[in-house]
């Protein structure tokens, strides 16, 4: 397997910064799961893995996905969580090898989701595994219980913004939760994220918007989020969870922020609009545009490769620097 390897075109002659959006791609194999490994919440888990997910969820995609991304070769890859099946720390180690697989850390941002956190494991078996690939440049504005969040990460005319959403529930749920203290460093981040005259696009695995998704699966604390991001504003936000593509907006006093979901990465689609896709924006370099274009790649059981399904342009919300102080 290549690793998909960064074409300097785009960072330095290009007239615009490519961004790849993927979510979801449960790729772990699970090939080494222990009886022991089951006495919990995973047990339930692992047997949707064996009835449907080990179907739907299969390695020739993720093949496809990497081969195509060594071709379109953006200039940054942002992945919006669920990289594993249990959140078993042999999966934790597997999804390392494929992210080095990707890209290296300075190219790959990563947050991560529910099926991260299934079940409460050491960090140093776990999230330590991926923090190259999701903490800040600088981690000063980190909430104090989320090593790596709320983060910043500055890449071309990009400010690049990671909220964790992922944290062990109780069976049968999916919600996610930011949760106070990471709520109230990102009040302070997109204070200061909206002086820099950049494009500031929020990466979470949760929908954000209420009632946007079914009660199990929500964000529980999404109408504090989006009360923050009303307040100071952001480009875009993106998302995965769902499995489904999905546009949404957030209104707001300087304009609709686009939200954007994907499906996951590696299905091969059992169920309609459910198959593999992801997301490249191109987001003009220089003065700041009003709008960015979306190109949906979709994979292609026929032709086992990604293809080029749409493109549309999205409409940004208004410049404007966040006049808001943080909350306090």
């Amino acid at each position: 397997m290549q690793q998909a390897k960064h074409n300097p075109g785009h960072q330095d002659g290009a007239d615009y910064f490519l961004l790849a959006h993927l979510s979801d791609p449960h790729l772990s194999s699970l090939n080494s799961v222990k009886p022991g490994d089951l006495l919990n919440k995973r047990l339930l888990g692992y047997l949707s893995w064996r009835r449907h997910r080990r179907h739907e969820h299969r390695g020739e995609v993720l093949e496809a996905l990497l081969e195509d991304m060594r071709i379109q070769s953006p200039d940054h890859i942002a992945i919006t969580g669920d990289m594993t099946h249990l959140g078993l720390p042999e999966e934790f180690q597997e999804v390392r090898h494929w992210l080095q697989l990707l890209g290296d850390p300075g190219r790959v941002s990563l947050v991560p989701g529910n099926h991260d956190a299934y079940v409460a494991v050491p960090w140093r078996r776990s999230f330590a595994l991926w923090e190259e690939y999701m903490c800040a440049d600088s981690p000063s504005e980190n909430a104090a219980d989320y090593p790596c969040f709320p983060s910043l990460r500055i890449r071309g005319p990009l400010a690049l913004i990671g909220v964790s959403s992922a944290r062990p529930m109780r069976p049968l749920l999916a919600t996610g939760a930011v949760g106070a203290s990471q709520l109230h460093c990102l009040d302070r981040l997109l204070a200061i994220a909206g002086t820099k005259g950049l494009y500031r696009v929020l990466l979470i695995h949760h929908p954000p918007l209420p009632r946007s998704i079914a009660w199990r699966k929500r964000l529980t604390d999404s109408a504090a989020l989006c009360t923050i991001i009303r307040r100071h504003g952001v480009e875009m936000v993106l998302h995965g969870h769902a499995h489904e593509s999905s546009q949404a907006h957030l209104d707001t006093p300087s304009g609709a922020i686009p939200v954007l979901g994907v499906p996951s990465a590696s299905a091969l689609g059992l169920k309609a609009g459910r198959r593999a896709q992801y997301h490249l924006l191109r987001f003009p370099r220089g003065i700041r545009a009003g709008s960015v274009e979306l190109e949906v790649r979709g994979y292609d059981p026929q032709q086992h490769c990604f293809v080029s399904r749409q493109r549309q342009r999205l409409q940004l919300p208004h410049q404007g620097v966040s006049s808001a102080s943080p909350a306090q």
